[in-house]
């Protein structure tokens, strides 16, 4: 991984990097097991807890760690690289506190998933990106009010990079599931336990991500999409999974920005330790041979639909096992590369959190969201 996540000029013109022996240079310079986190957070008005601008606040923060994204009411967070998961989280949570102490009397930043009570597209932010973005996508760009942590995992080998490329797509569902935290938009319960997703879906290359069969290949799908202007660069390969250029890491953008740090915590150590378990397995040579795309797509929808206490298939057999035990599979898989164990993860899944936001109410969740940000 390069030496920071918050580096400027994060996207990657095809012109420069897109062969595949580029690539395999760029996923084989990084420093194996080493972490970064970029989380979206948003800005409301304490006074009826709508959105509100954030430029004012990144503008007070005046760090390089956080920058305006493409909503007017939105800002990101960008750790720098960590060797281990434990000192990531403790950036990302003295970020959280230095965005908090910027808000003034009358703002307050939240980390939600969806803005529970918005009802109507959101504003941009002027820039020629959202100029551009706009052009191409319509007014669904303005619905795209949504927010996530991804997780940056270096491997330090362009072909146990692809390896748990293709182990952690097949997960996508079981993680989706555990990070559920979306239940509510536009002022109503969906019913599902994340609708995020499916508001990112309006936009192409969502969801998730194709089988990549070489890094030739990776270059000749991203030469082709940007050659005839359907995208503008490699930023706007917006799957849940992707291998990113500019950092030679995998990006996990599956996961719901979760409402405290704690619970980021807790899932960001648990992928940490599943991305080692996986590329261990991968040097062994006991992973599966990529699984059809359908398949994990009808898995994803269960875990939106149903969170952690709905049932996922077997993506070779078709059994049905509940998604619970699924993921205590997984701790189990990834627990002894974890320092300190993942009981946290664990909690997560027998009491996951989105119980908790339902119960709340879509008017009385961003209050809560407000007062448990920094905690």
């Amino acid at each position: 991984m390069t030496d920071a996540i918050a580096a400027a000029g994060s996207t990657t013109r095809v012109s420069s990097v897109l062969d595949g022996e580029r690539l395999r240079a760029i996923f084989s310079g990084t420093v194996a097991g080493t972490i970064g986190f970029e989380e979206e957070l948003l800005l409301v008005n304490r006074q009826d807890w709508l959105p509100a601008d954030a430029a004012a606040v990144v503008a007070a923060v005046d760090d390089p760690r956080m920058k305006p994204e493409l909503p007017a009411s939105q800002l990101e967070i960008a750790t720098t690289v960590h060797k281990d998961a434990r000192s990531a989280i403790e950036e990302l949570r003295s970020c959280r506190q230095l965005v908090a102490a910027g808000c003034d009397a009358d703002r307050s930043v939240i980390a939600a998933p969806v803005h529970p009570l918005l009802n109507g597209p959101a504003a941009l932010r002027a820039s020629e990106r959202s100029a551009g973005l706009e052009a191409r996508y319509r007014g669904i760009i303005h619905r795209q009010l949504v927010s996530s942590v991804q997780i940056h995992l270096a491997f330090g080998d362009a072909d146990r990079t692809l390896g748990v490329y293709h182990a952690l797509r097949e997960l996508l569902p079981e993680l989706a599931a555990l990070a559920a935290a979306a239940p509510f938009a536009a002022g109503r319960d969906t019913g599902l336990c994340s609708v995020r997703p499916l508001i990112a879906g309006e936009l192409p290359r969502q969801g998730v991500p194709p089988a990549i069969a070489s890094w030739d290949q990776y270059a000749a799908d991203l030469a082709w999409l940007v050659r005839g202007g359907a995208m503008a660069d490699t930023s706007e390969w917006w799957w849940e999974l992707r291998p990113h250029l500019a950092y030679g890491t995998l990006e996990l953008r599956v996961l719901d920005v979760q409402s405290t740090v704690a619970q980021t915590s807790a899932i960001a150590r648990f992928v940490h330790a599943l991305g080692a378990a996986l590329a261990e397995l991968h040097q062994l040579a006991e992973l599966h041979p990529p699984a059809p795309t359908w398949r994990i797509e009808e898995n994803r929808w269960s875990a939106l639909r149903d969170g952690v206490s709905g049932n996922l298939l077997d993506l070779r057999t078709g059994e049905s096992r509940p998604t619970r035990r699924r993921l205590h599979d997984l701790i189990d898989l990834a627990e002894p590369y974890a320092a300190g164990g993942l009981d946290d993860v664990r909690g997560m899944v027998e009491k996951p959190p989105v119980e908790h936001l339902r119960a709340l109410g879509p008017q009385r969740i961003v209050p809560w969201l407000a007062e448990v940000f920094a905690a």
